[in-house]
């Protein structure tokens, strides 16, 4: 009977004594004081409209990045971004970016006006402000394309065959249909607001996760896993990779990486740049003065 009580009284005082513990932060063991290098994600659409991606803003809804309005608000949106001081910069490109560099230099000698596209825009003209002598592409292919290029085109058909033939994004049920219309109405945000009001909605933290949910939806939800397997073998997987791209460019602690990206990339590497201890992420709202 002794021994009945005993027990009890410590299965009673075992969740006492689990209240009382102290729980460390794990990034004191993970990190501790040392430094770390700092990342700072901004998500952008393409300013020259390139109209590759799944969808396509109407005529009407494209700014023009040459008019004076334009060019006066590129200013402040760049001064904003100054304040993070970034030491590198790393842009939506192949790794082989000589031919950025090529465009700089043009620039720079005055033989070649800059494109549309953010990254003349709003990259090279960090670069040149901040004296940097190159600009890192750290885009990547994703596995599943990688698999679809060298694959034997007389082999025999494989499930992954279904996977890059089908469409497993977007959609026609009611949840794309209301992505659909957000889209239209952040199409008509950058006509109607300045470039840096436009950065600072499209870099929040629930544009940017409600953002990603549209993969989620849609041809996502098909009857077996062909929406689950290509969203992780191909969206997932080229971030992924990217992600990887910038630990390669990683050189010490003292790094100030400026990641400029289209928006749908980021809600990815945010999270990848959240969990791991390697990196502090900066977020953007934070270089507000």
């Amino acid at each position: 009977m002794k021994n009945i009580f005993l027990l009890a009284t410590l299965l009673l005082s075992a969740p006492l004594r689990a209240q009382n513990m102290d729980f460390i932060d794990p990034d004191s063991i993970l990190i501790g004081n040392r430094p770390i290098p700092q990342v700072l994600l901004v998500g952008t659409w393409h300013f020259n409209y390139p109209g590759l991606d799944a969808h396509v803003a109407a005529e009407e809804n494209k700014m023009n990045i040459f008019s004076d309005q334009r060019q006066k608000e590129l200013e402040e949106l760049l001064d904003y971004l100054a304040r993070f001081q970034p030491t590198k910069i790393a842009v939506e490109g192949g790794r082989n970016s000589g031919y950025l560099i090529r465009r700089y230099e043009g620039w720079k000698a005055g033989t070649r006006p800059l494109g549309a596209s953010e990254i003349d825009q709003v990259a090279i003209r960090l670069m040149s402000r901040f004296g940097l002598d190159t600009l890192y592409g750290v885009d990547a292919y994703p596995l599943l394309l990688e698999w679809r290029d060298n694959r034997d085109s007389a082999a025999a058909p494989h499930y992954l065959d279904t996977l890059v033939s089908g469409h497993y994004f977007g959609g026609q049920d009611e949840i794309s249909e209301k992505y659909a219309r957000l889209y239209h109405y952040e199409d008509r945000l950058t006509v109607e607001h300045s470039l840096l009001d436009n950065f600072r909605y499209i870099n929040s933290e629930k544009v940017l996760n409600r953002g990603f949910g549209a993969y989620l939806a849609g041809h996502f939800k098909s009857e077996g896993m062909q929406g689950p397997d290509a969203l992780s073998m191909f969206w997932f997987n080229r971030n992924l990779r990217i992600f990887r791209n910038i630990q390669n460019i990683t050189e010490g602690p003292e790094d100030r990486i400026l990641v400029l990206f289209g928006a749908g990339h980021i809600p990815i590497l945010r999270y990848l740049f959240e969990c791991t201890p390697e990196y502090e992420l900066v977020e953007f709202g934070s270089l507000e003065p």
